[in-house]
């Protein structure tokens, strides 16, 4: 058992000597894992928890066929959630505190899940969404994984034929995003169907803008929705109709995914992972819980999860004991016999006794949700929310009743668990929002830098630049900061571009720290109605200067939303590269600058991204 830093006992201690641990297998038994997160996805939004309107058969086959890890808990939103699953450690400990504008990178002396499989002779792959870190060496193939394909924000504005990332080279998708990284996932699985390989297939939906595949959302535009969330008239019937259509889509690629480990004859020597980052993106049915996405309670937190290892794992098995994402780098390392990578201690525990059902005893423990200053702590029995109320979970799974009163010693336990969390995480957690926390919870949505950020000190890492091993660095809008009229294409900032660039009083600059002293080829993704104006770009005493040119004014994509786009979220287009020429950059840090020196017309450009290419210096 790894170590299990809160415990509700003193005599917890004894009971992890009780468990009872499986012997890892040999190194030509090595299971290969497939693990498959999924974006937004409420638990509720399953068969196999309980929808009657949704159809998921494949993610059903995997409960009905493996375990049910049935009080399984991540974080209120997508990055935490992500850094927890690759560390094995809560995340503020990783340097994940915010979904964008930097705060989502995972500190580079975090070793990984991937490391740990990397260094075991594991062909390791990601496909999808990352929101991990973009620049290297934030970026997945810094990270344990030999092959990466798909887009390292938090989350994407295009769906269809979209622009990614493979491998730190820009490449345009193919297809609807879900069915494309399933392709690269399956593409991936075959070539290395002959070594043991780790496949972590990273979905982004059901998280908004709310776009599926026509014949999708054909099946569910009119159907009726026989289950409903808590807020009555604030659920928006055509977003959870949109939700579940999403639902059947990753469904279908679960389930193509699945077809293809049987025709490689790896079905018995694979194991399969399914949950979600976050509760729902949205007010609907999900059990009954309290919260959504952004929130600290039971909704915002709790995900379905179902593990498959046929021939190992008992079928149609449910664990009960709380569990969560922090624990799934011990578990995995535990069940395919790999040493962890790092020295760093964990948070997490080996679940691999209760997963095979060798458990004789399992200790008491709390896993302790944050987000936005929020803490609240979840035992098996209870929870105390980030307000300070407690919930007996047994007997009031929608936390209706404060019993704070009635078990003050619990309540007072609970508190001190938080307390000692908070101090256990140093300056990486935020004191309590105002107003009064519950209410905050309630209405959160995990957007923008998030609630954390407003009270947190600066995140004072740079954007890395120039590592020779990796010479292509994307410096996104997102990562930049507006400065004058210059504002972002919308609130989010992860998906976002630069726009209302008007003066030459306007700039947008970049924090960066370069590696290599050397010339750099600079490129920017540009929009410009019209052609001619001035712009310089520099880096200390070094200057580029040259023109925008041609123009390019396309369209907004507004022909894959099925529903609305929310507010707050960029319509995106087709942004042309700008090759500017060749900067030289000495090492250090400073700030890149962009700015104009003539306007032509009513705007310079829009920006989505600069990328600084260190060029190759010639051979002696």
């Amino acid at each position: 058992m790894k170590r299990i830093p809160i415990l509700l006992a003193a005599a917890a201690a004894l009971a992890v000597a009780r468990v009872a641990h499986p012997a890892p297998p040999a190194a030509a038994a090595r299971p290969n894992i497939v693990i498959i997160l999924v974006d937004d996805q409420g638990w509720g939004d399953l068969g196999a928890t309980g929808n009657t309107t949704v159809r998921t058969p494949a993610i059903d086959s995997l409960a009905r066929d493996g375990v049910t890890l049935d009080r399984f808990y991540v974080c209120p939103v997508c990055s935490p959630t992500r850094a927890e699953m690759l560390t094995g450690r809560y995340h503020p400990r990783t340097g994940v505190r915010g979904v964008s504008t930097g705060q989502e990178r995972l500190d580079t002396d975090e070793a990984t899940l991937a490391d740990a499989f990397k260094a075991a002779g594991y062909a390791t792959g990601a496909f999808g969404k990352w929101h991990n870190g973009s620049q290297w060496p934030y970026h997945p193939n810094a990270r344990g994984f030999d092959e990466y394909y798909g887009f390292t924000s938090g989350h994407w504005g295009e769906y269809f034929d979209a622009p990614m990332d493979h491998n730190g080279k820009p490449v345009r998708g193919r297809g609807f995003t879900v069915d494309d990284f399933t392709d690269h996932g399956m593409a991936f699985i075959e070539t290395n169907r002959n070594r043991p390989f780790l496949c972590y297939l990273a979905y982004n939906t059901p998280h908004s803008p709310f776009i599926v595949p026509g014949p999708y959302w054909d099946r569910y535009k009119d159907r009726p929705v026989a289950q409903r969330g808590p807020d009555g008239d604030r659920e928006t019937v055509d977003v959870t109709r949109a939700t579940l259509a999403m639902a059947e889509n990753i469904d279908w690629n679960v389930g193509r995914l699945l077809a293809h480990l049987d025709r490689l004859g790896l079905r018995e020597t694979t194991l399969v992972l399914y949950f979600s980052d976050n509760g729902p993106n949205s007010s609907r049915w999900n059990g009954g819980m309290k919260g959504r996405k952004g929130s600290t309670d039971e909704g915002g937190v709790r995900s379905a999860c179902f593990l498959r290892w046929p021939g190992r794992i008992p079928p149609g098995s449910v664990v009960r004991e709380i569990a969560g994402a922090i624990d799934l780098l011990p578990t995995f390392t535990a069940l395919a016999g790999v040493p962890r990578a790092g020295t760093k201690p964990l948070d997490g525990a080996d679940l691999s006794p209760l997963l095979l059902g060798t458990a004789k005893d399992w200790p008491d423990r709390a896993i302790v949700s944050h987000w936005g200053g929020r803490v609240s702590v979840r035992t098996q029995t209870h929870r105390l929310d980030a307000a300070g109320a407690l919930f007996d979970m047994t007997a009031d799974p929608g936390q209706a009743t404060d019993i704070r009163d009635r078990q003050p010693a619990v309540a007072a336990k609970l508190a001190a668990i938080a307390d000692t969390w908070r101090r256990d995480m140093g300056g990486a957690v935020a004191a309590p929002p105002s107003p009064a926390p519950a209410a905050t919870a309630a209405k959160g949505k995990g957007k923008g830098k998030g609630a954390a950020s407003q009270v947190l000190p600066p995140d004072d890492r740079p954007y890395p630049v120039g590592h020779a091993v990796f010479p292509r660095t994307p410096l996104p809008a997102r990562d930049g900061e507006p400065h004058g009229g210059v504002k972002r294409s919308a609130g989010a900032p992860n998906c976002s571009y630069f726009v209302n660039w008007t003066s030459p009083d306007d700039s947008m600059t970049w924090d960066i720290e370069v590696a290599t002293t050397g010339d750099y080829d600079v490129e920017i993704l540009y929009a410009a109605p019209e052609a001619g104006s001035a712009i310089e770009l520099s880096f200390g005493a070094s200057k580029l200067a040259g023109t925008v040119a041609p123009a390019w004014d396309p369209p907004l994509i507004t022909n894959q939303d099925v529903i609305p786009r929310p507010a707050g979220e960029s319509v995106m287009k087709d942004f042309r590269p700008l090759n500017l020429g060749v900067l030289r950059l000495e090492k250090g840090r400073g700030t890149l600058t962009l700015r104009a020196t003539k306007v032509a017309g009513r705007e310079v450009m829009q920006v989505r991204g600069i990328a600084l290419t260190l060029r190759t210096p010639p051979k002696s």
